[in-house]
């Protein structure tokens, strides 16, 4: 079994929700969203922007995770955030 690093996390094939929504101001923002993790969302002013930020804000999340001993979901495993 491979080990569970922070960078074999990095390099999984998460599942991405992206879309496109306006801000308080009408002005339109892109966001990316991860199925595995309910409250991942990050967001930017342009698409090329938020795929950049979104892989800097999940290295944060599961380098928390991993510190914290949190189980993290695996690949395709939608977790219920009720």
């Amino acid at each position: 079994m491979e080990e569970r690093t922070l960078d074999y996390y990095l390099n999984l094939d998460w599942t991405l929700v992206e879309g496109t929504d306006l801000d308080f101001n009408g002005e339109p923002y892109h966001y990316i969203e991860i199925k595995e993790f309910p409250s991942f969302v990050f967001c930017a002013k342009t698409r090329e922007k938020a795929y950049e930020g979104y892989k800097h804000q999940l290295k944060l999340t599961l380098m928390i995770m991993i510190e914290d001993g949190e189980e993290i979901p695996e690949v395709g495993e939608v977790v219920d955030d009720e």
